[in-house]
Parts: structure tokens; C-alpha cells; sequence
């Protein structure tokens, strides 16, 4: 078998990389706690937290999120500044590549505003110290000149509130971790959720599904809103062209077929990582620069969107020599496993 996964569209990845699926996310996006679909222990914790402040008049303490990717961290800031009816200013780790970036941010905020950091663990080192006093005292400490020579002069900044979104948290250092005062971990969704996620979508897009085909996406989805979302999207697609835009569970089925997508969610690449652990290399372990270098697959990638829910189904275990695929792998893919597997 041969995927040259970097040409593909990765369908069931979790980021937004296409400029058609930002806008379906920000269409469907909720607007306040009540519409927000799953996460119910964040969901209670959060309305407290929100109601307090408020009736204080005082900012939401700093929020860290983190989860895998399209899990609704983005999507949750939105709703604590709805909630709130504060500014939202929204910005990237990526983005922030020097101290004199951040501190621009900041000066330009306002009083009860709220600082959206999406990837707050890849702000760079000088950067992220700039953030200890912004965050503890509302202060911003700039040094002026260089050696000797050099000063300090300090600015009072407007009462706000960060809310940083991660997927990595352990990448975070102890100091800017320590500096939220609320913190929350965004699991990977139930089938009913999601089913409630799509149906409600459903009804935004003006679209007639059956309750099957609802399951179905849900069941496909990986566990995840965002991509649950996405599909929902190939799927009225393929409805609108080969049906009368009704999403029919028997066309639901044709969609996935088409988009080799199977009943447990995976796709052309996840099963292509899965054969090569086995085939290429006994089942492994591999470690995950040779993986990247036999697939043609970036690293990251790997990592980052594929690697987390093989994990979730128990067809990967890693381990300090590297990845090995799991007998449910081998039963998933139909490949007799070694011996010692069973």
C-alpha cells in the first residue's frame, strides 16, 4: 500500500487548516454555556465561576484549557467572553515572536477585556516571562538600553483576564502554569454528544438527516466536535449531488465508502501507520523518526493527530523504544498477530 499523506486532505484531522471549514466551525460555533454540548463538569465549575465574578464586578480569574486538538477550547473562550459580554482579543503562540509583540498586546487592551492565547506552550522563553508580572500585578516591565546602562520602567496595565489554550500542558513551564487560577482539561466527547452536536448543526444548516445517519457521523467522528463538523459537511456534500440533499443513512454509507473512512474512524493514513508498525517492522517497537521517515509523514503529524486516538482505541502503546501496534490493531486491519500477542 502507498499514501503519500502530505498530498491528501486529512479529512479527519483536528485543525483548521482549510479556509471553508474556519467558517463552518465559526457558523456552528455556540454562543453561551447553555448551548455548549458535553463537558458537563466544566460546564458546572465554569457557570460558579462566571456567576461570582460577576456579581463581584470582578474579572474571571486566568484560564488555562487544555485537551486535544478541536475538543472546543477556542470555542469555549468564545463562550466565557459571551457569558461575560467582554471583549475578546484573540492571537497565537506562534504569532507572539518577540517580547515587544506581546507587550503591544497588551498595552492595547482594556479594562475587562479578555486575552485569548491559542498554543500558549509554544510562546517563545523571553516572551512568556513578559506574561508573570502581566499576569500577577497587571504590570508590564520593559527594559530599556542594554548592559550596564540598562533599565527598567514599568507600566501599569488595564484589569484583564488570559485564557490560554494548549494541547501539550506538560510543555508549559511551572510558572506560567502556576499563574491560572482556573484550570480545565477537555475530554474526547461520548457518541451522544456528539450526536446532539450534529443534530443541532444539522438544524443550523438547514439540513434534513435522519436519526441513523446521525449516529453514524457521530460513531466516524473520532470522538471530537470539530471533526464530527467536518464531516457532517463531506457528507451533505455528497448528498446534494448524488441524492436529493436529504443525508439518508444509506447514503451516509456511500459517503464514507467514497471517503475511506471506516466504522471505527480511521482513515487511509491512520490504517497505512498501523500496516507499516506491523508489516515493515514486526509490530514494532518504532521509534517515531523512522516511522515519520518510512511513511513520508511529518513528525508532528504523527504526533499530534494521528497518534492521539489510535492511542484512545488501544492500537498503539508507546513505550521507551517506541510505538508497537496492539493486537486490537491486528484484529482491526484482519492481520493474524504474532504469537505472543494474544
Amino acid at each position: 500500500m502507498s499514501v503519500n499523506s502530505n498530498s491528501r486532505d486529512h479529512l479527519l484531522a483536528a485543525d483548521l487548516s482549510d479556509a471553508s471549514d474556519q467558517d463552518l466551525d465559526l457558523s456552528l460555533r455556540p454562543k453561551k454555556l447553555s448551548e455548549y454540548v458535553g463537558q458537563p463538569a466544566v460546564r458546572q465549575s465554569l457557570e460558579i465561576f462566571l456567576q461570582a465574578a460577576q456579581s463581584r464586578g470582578e474579572n474571571i480569574e486566568h484560564v488555562l484549557l487544555y485537551g486535544a486538538p478541536g475538543l472546543g477550547k477556542t470555542t469555549l473562550a468564545y463562550v466565557i467572553a459571551n457569558e461575560l459580554g467582554a471583549n475578546l482579543r484573540v492571537t497565537a503562540g506562534p504569532a507572539i515572536e518577540k517580547s515587544g509583540d506581546l507587550a503591544a498586546i497588551l498595552t492595547n487592551l482594556q479594562d475587562g477585556d479578555l486575552l485569548f492565547i491559542d498554543e500558549i506552550h509554544r510562546l517563545p522563553h523571553s516572551v512568556e516571562e513578559i506574561l508573570y508580572p502581566a499576569m500577577e500585578d497587571r504590570v508590564l516591565d520593559i527594559v530599556l538600553g542594554k548592559g550596564p546602562s540598562a533599565r527598567t520602567l514599568r507600566l501599569d496595565l488595564p484589569h484583564f483576564s488570559l485564557i490560554g489554550a494548549t494541547t501539550k500542558v506538560s510543555s508549559l513551564s511551572a510558572p506560567l502554569r502556576d499563574r491560572f487560577g482556573i484550570v480545565y482539561r477537555l475530554d474526547f466527547y461520548n457518541s451522544n454528544d456528539l450526536q446532539k452536536i450534529i443534530s443541532r448543526n444539522a438544524k443550523i444548516l438547514q439540513l434534513e438527516i435522519e436519526p441513523q445517519a446521525q449516529s453514524l457521523i457521530a460513531d466516524r467522528a473520532r470522538r471530537t466536535p470539530r471533526i464530527a463538523n467536518r464531516l457532517l459537511k463531506r457528507v451533505r456534500d455528497y448528498c446534494q449531488v448524488r441524492g436529493t440533499g436529504a443525508i439518508t443513512l444509506a447514503l451516509c454509507r456511500q459517503a464514507f465508502d467514497l471517503l475511506a473512512v471506516d466504522d471505527l474512524g480511521l482513515d487511509e493514513v491512520d490504517r497505512y501507520l498501523l500496516t507499516t508498525i506491523i508489516e515493515k517492522f514486526g509490530g514494532g517497537p518504532v521509534g517515531l523518526n523512522t516511522l515519520a521517515a518510512a511513511t513520508g509523514e511529518e513528525l508532528m503529524t504523527i504526533e499530534d493527530v494521528y497518534e492521539p486516538y489510535l492511542l484512545q482505541l488501544g492500537f498503539l502503546e508507546r513505550t521507551p523504544r517506541g510505538r508497537k501496534a496492539t493486537v486490537l490493531a491486528y484484529n482491526h486491519l484482519g492481520i493474524m498477530p504474532p504469537a505472543g500477542l494474544f
